[in-house]
């Protein structure tokens, strides 16, 4: 599902890319050599991609009944970048990124999200389509299709393939996030460990 490049190939190839998206436009935008994201710059990266490449992601888009479904777009050591779709009742458990800033734009269809900063109240919005948001590591959520048609988001991550905490609810979230080991990988391994695991 993914192309793969050599471990010599350069610097500016250092990107692993969805085939059916692996052209010039998301080589330009998803910044091989840039090793950390601001949730800034990962929410212009979801927003971009979602405006500027719909065609390309609705022809990768799947519905699954049994799970969620997903799919790496975008790998690089600073950066991973996937598609998720959600049908009415799919949702995530309340979570943190473990230490990693994100950001999420809406495709299709529009979302409830329920999210917390430590020691503060839960708060809920709706995503609409083109909604796009990034957040820093001192941030949980859960994300939830509560209406009665599907929705698809595009989301990404820095540093990549920072595992997730979930909790029971998300007033049990502690005081503080602390982050979790990110270990500078090599392309490589992040995609080794990415074929284990969505996002």
């Amino acid at each position: 599902m993914t192309s793969t490049f050599a471990e010599n190939t350069p610097v500016r190839d250092q990107s692993d890319l969805h085939p059916a998206l692996d052209g010039r436009l998301l080589r330009d935008v998803i910044h091989p050599s840039r090793s950390l994201w601001t949730p800034r710059e990962l929410r212009e990266l979801t927003s971009y991609v979602a405006s500027e490449l719909t065609t390309e992601l609705l022809s990768v888009l799947e519905y699954s009944t049994e799970h969620r479904w997903w799919a790496r777009l975008g790998l690089t050591e600073g950066v991973e970048l996937w598609l998720l779709s959600w049908l009415p009742g799919q949702h995530t458990e309340p979570h943190d990124h473990g230490g990693a800033a994100g950001s999420f734009t809406v495709l299709t269809g529009r979302l409830r999200e329920e999210y917390r900063y430590p020691a503060g109240p839960v708060r809920t919005a709706v995503r609409e389509t083109g909604d796009a948001l990034g957040f820093g590591s001192g941030r949980a959520h859960q994300v939830l299709n509560t209406f009665d048609t599907p929705a698809a988001t595009v989301h990404a991550y820095s540093p990549p393939l920072v595992p997730t905490r979930e909790y029971a609810s998300l007033l049990d979230i502690p005081d503080a996030i602390p982050p979790l080991p990110a270990h500078r990988l090599p392309l490589a391994e992040l995609r080794r460990l990415a074929d284990l695991e969505g996002p």
